[in-house]
């Protein structure tokens, strides 16, 4: 009888699994514009100690298509800082019914490798069912143990776009007298707070329909629900501290860097003999800078507590390398030893970053770090791990954002330098002559500043001359062409530039139709936005960058040909920027000015329409034919 009865029940659990996660009971609103879909998800993070906190993490994600497949694994990483453990997963088919396990042979387990570091201690573990019956759903969970409080999970249940969850929860346990610091963003209810022994906060997210991405709309982490968790006080190895303030989250610093400044004698002569008789404070400082740039280069090692505090400075000068956060310490080393006060800089790194969150103290954001050295109204800031960028120069991988400048007392919250529309600046002069059967030569000097150099410099130190050749002879707007010669010439500084000159052949530019002649001028600066209204725009519009570009376009046309039609003229003022088009032929020769600048902004969602209509305009102007016929004819 207790058998039968062991049976019985084991036949319903297996029945309540298959109806759980059975795709038919997904709603439609979560299947709409969706790849995937979150059936269930729980986080519990559980705070014992300041050195000891338990994670496990639960969830289930239905794959409805190929391209959901890219949230079918598993992956987590482990290290000395925290253990990885009880690690299971099942599959299971459209109808909810297992057909698979995890076995532990399946999983693999490997060391981390990003590509550029000589050293890691951290490992990663992963699974793949690899299954390609459409729709699926897998189904996995784990266990951390994490020997600090440093670093605290973040909860973002919506992973991206085309992904759609139907339930989500984040619980977090402390024992009773712990103060956890809570930020949430795009969140509309506040933690459920239960108090016993432990104290229990809890969040839930249910029925949340799959977004699509809009253009120009900020990044996901500005606009998607996220939660994060902060210690106040915290340990990391051997220290512990305080972050319910960045003062105090910047003493850790302080403390992981004291007594790694020391120089070798060596290094200590090569900075005098630099320096001294050098009167120009900005003078010493770029010259120290080349000298650093000269006598290292980055390779990342991450190691333990390494991970966050640098090597000494002997290290690096002895070896040669180091990581962001070595060489960066190297650099204010050197300083200090020439009489310049500098400073070690956190910050967050990344094309369109906005930096930390500045009321809410915490590490999360970071994954950099770089020097500065205060100048009054001039700071000096220092990219520690380029060899060939200019002293002062942050650009789109650090610039425009808030990061933490680690001052005597702790840490500081600092802006680093935003670039304007001038600073960005692109000047082109286009000379081209149209021979009678189509064909153009042309030459184009081009002149980039700030942020529109960037692409140039990456060219001249970046790639090879095979794949520069292959990159420019697909860049522009013209059915066939071959660049035959190319020549750069870089002016560094705090905002550097770029000389470019090419030479371009292209014998199909202008079509011969019987007695006409068309031709695109504007080859080069095409702009290739064209935005659509068919849906109501949900998320604000954002400019991350200001730029300006000027182009001057001259051609030079057959003698036998004479003007049949020509574009108007535009010309475009609004809030979202100025745009500026002029046309003009006399006798056999094109005269084209093109202008437009652009400055750093958001505008609200309602300004969509208007948008639309902007760059539809300047799609146009870019894309305007001039037409010809032979005289006579």
């Amino acid at each position: 009888m207790k058998k039968i009865l062991w049976i019985a029940c084991l036949f319903c659990s297996v029945q309540l699994i298959a109806q759980v996660y059975n795709v038919k009971l997904i709603p439609d609103s979560l299947r709409k514009n969706a790849h995937a879909v979150k059936r269930m998800e729980e986080i519990h993070v559980n705070i014992k100690a300041l050195n000891k906190i338990i994670v496990t993490n639960k969830y289930a994600i239905t794959i409805l298509d190929e391209q959901g497949d890219e949230s079918s694994g598993y992956i987590n990483s482990y290290s000395s800082m925290k253990d990885l453990s009880s690690i299971e997963g099942n599959l299971y088919d459209a109808s909810g019914k297992k057909i698979k396990s995890v076995k532990k042979r399946d999983i693999i387990d490997a060391p981390n490798s990003d590509g550029f570091s000589l050293m890691l201690d951290s490992r990663f573990k992963k699974h793949n069912f690899y299954c390609r019956q459409y729709p699926y759903t897998i189904e996995y969970s784990d266990e951390l143990e994490i020997n600090n409080s440093y670093f605290l999970p973040t909860w973002m249940p919506i992973e991206g776009e085309h992904f759609s969850v139907q339930q989500s929860k984040f619980i977090v346990e402390t024992v009773p007298d712990y103060e956890l610091r809570i930020k949430q963003l795009h969140f509309k209810t506040s933690a459920q707070i239960e108090k016993g022994k432990t104290t229990t906060y809890s969040w839930e997210l249910n029925n949340t329909a799959a977004i699509e991405k809009e253009p120009l709309q900020p990044p996901m982490n500005e606009i998607l629900p996220i939660v994060y968790i902060g210690a106040s006080d915290f340990s990391l190895g051997n220290f512990t501290g305080d972050m319910r303030s960045w003062l105090g989250l910047g003493k850790l610093n302080i403390n992981l860097n004291k007594g790694r400044d020391e120089l070798p004698d060596n290094v200590k002569q090569d900075i005098h003999k630099i320096v001294d008789g050098v009167n120009n404070q900005e003078e010493k400082v770029i010259k120290l800078y080349q000298y650093m740039q000269n006598n290292t280069r980055y390779i990342s090692v991450q190691l333990g507590i390494g991970g966050w505090q640098p090597f000494d400075a002997k290290y690096v000068a002895a070896n040669k390398y180091g990581d962001c956060k070595a060489l960066s310490n190297f650099m204010v080393s050197i300083l200090k030893e020439a009489g310049i006060k500098a400073h070690y800089v956190v910050a967050t790194a990344g094309d369109g970053e906005k930096g930390l969150v500045e009321d809410f103290p915490s590490p999360s954001y970071f994954n950099h770090v770089i020097a500065c050295v205060p100048n009054g109204k001039d700071t000096i800031w220092l990219e520690c791990t380029s060899q060939n960028n200019p002293a002062g120069y942050m650009g789109t991988f650090t610039g425009n954002r808030k990061v933490l400048l680690i001052g005597d007392d702790g840490g500081h919250v600092v802006q680093t330098p935003v670039l304007t529309a001038k600073d960005n600046l692109q000047v082109r002069k286009t000379k081209a002559t149209v021979k009678p059967d189509g064909s153009m030569v042309a030459d184009l000097y081009t002149r980039s500043t700030g942020e529109q150099q960037e692409l140039q410099h990456s060219l001249i130190h970046y790639y090879s001359k095979e794949d520069r050749e292959k990159y420019l002879n697909s860049a522009l707007a013209l059915p066939t062409y071959e660049i035959d010669q190319s020549k750069y010439t870089e002016t560094p500084g705090r905002i550097p530039i770029v000389d470019e000159y090419l030479h371009i052949q292209s014998p199909n530019y202008a079509s011969v139709t019987g007695k006409r002649l068309f031709l695109l001028p504007n080859f080069v600066n095409q702009s290739k936005t064209r935005l659509v209204t068919d849906d109501e725009r949900k998320y604000p519009i954002s400019f991350k960058s200001a730029f300006k570009d000027v182009d001057t376009i001259q051609i030079d046309l057959p003698e036998n040909y004479q003007l049949e039609s020509l574009p108007k003229p535009v010309s475009i003022h609004n809030q979202f920027g100025d745009f500026e088009m002029n046309f003009a032929v006399i006798n056999h020769h094109i005269d084209v000015i093109r202008t437009q600048t652009r400055n750093v902004a958001e505008y609200p969602a309602t300004d969509y329409a208007d948008l639309v209509t902007y760059f539809d305009k300047i799609y146009k102007a870019d894309h305007s034919s001039i037409v010809f016929v032979k005289k006579g004819e």
